[in-house]
């Protein structure tokens, strides 16, 4: 796995994580301060350019999702509009996907994913084929509420030509196996159900296991620390 470890510049400190997901009212305020001193903490022995994450418990992807944004584009929207982030119509179980066992989550509130990759070149894999060599290399696959995470503090992330599943989050079926759905985060082109008006905002939508995508890197990660 060539790519290289996310630079450090493309994230906010840890502290700075926690302003912005303050800012963004994903923190009750009798709390903030609890998660502002977790944060510090946790920034005394992260490696740099970690994320910090709240739990799928606390921001679960469905109150997530809609805070992601990115600039309208060209001609699309007047100068500094934004366009705000949504899930597709057909994901209204959205936050039944669940950590697999591939993605085990620390139990706590917030938490930070250190080394994370875009798996850019992993593009044009299928996630059946990713979770092999993901496996192989010792590493984690991001689950959505992180690729989420990711997103809202790095919003340039989500690029055209060069988006990412979240494949570490997956819908278990009543009889055990997984649906085939994967999920994924990637810029609206405004067609279909999505709408002309949504077109260039970052949405959470899905691929099939099996399939493979020229745009769609695996993200992953090396380690979850809780503190």
């Amino acid at each position: 796995m060539p790519e290289p470890v996310v630079s450090p510049a493309t994230l906010p400190s840890l502290e700075g994580q926690v302003e912005r997901l303050v800012s963004l009212g994903l923190i009750a305020p009798d709390r903030e301060d609890a998660l502002r001193a977790h944060g510090a903490r946790l920034a005394l022995t992260a490696p740099a350019g970690s994320l910090l994450v709240l739990h799928e418990r606390v921001a679960p992807a469905s109150v997530l999702a809609p805070l992601m944004s990115l600039p309208a584009p060209g001609r699309a929207g007047k100068a500094g509009e934004r366009r705000g982030g949504f899930i597709v119509t057909d994901m209204t179980d959205v936050d039944q996907f669940t950590p697999t066992v591939e993605a085990p989550l620390p139990d706590a509130d917030a938490y930070v994913v250190s080394g994370i990759q875009r798996g850019d070149d992993m593009r044009n894999w299928s996630p059946e084929e990713a979770a092999v060599a993901i496996r192989g290399a010792g590493r984690s696959p991001l689950t959505l509420a992180e690729g989420i995470h990711w997103a809202l503090q790095s919003p340039g992330v989500i690029e055209a030509g060069a988006c990412f599943m979240t494949m570490g989050s997956r819908l278990r079926k009543p009889n055990g196996d997984y649906d085939s759905r994967t999920p994924a985060l990637w810029i609206s082109g405004g067609t279909g159900r999505d709408g002309a008006e949504r077109k260039g905002a970052p949405k959470v939508g899905w691929c099939w296991w099996a399939n493979r995508h020229t745009w769609l890197g695996m993200a992953s990660a090396e380690a979850r620390i809780a503190g």
